[in-house]
């Protein structure tokens, strides 16, 4: 596992219980070579009104506080 991948699970484990308070979740599918991390939405996540605030607002500036080098955050569609 690279420090990147690290860096960004550690962070993804301190807003899991906000997302599971609420009964969702989010699982990291990937990191791009460009540094963009893509999450699979689950539960409750993938329906709720407010997902893309809570991708900008809440999960990528956490991911870039733990991991300055992340440039954005997506979601990844089956």
């Amino acid at each position: 596992m690279t420090d990147l991948k690290i860096k960004v699970e550690v962070a993804l484990e301190q807003i899991r219980p906000y997302l599971q308070a609420d009964g969702g979740n989010v699982a990291l599918v990937e990191i791009t070579d460009d540094n963009i991390v893509i999450l699979e939405l689950l539960g409750a996540c993938k329906s709720c009104s407010m997902i893309a605030m809570t991708l900008k607002a809440g999960i990528e500036e956490s991911l870039k506080i733990t991991a300055p080098e992340i440039k954005g955050v997506k979601t990844y569609n089956i």
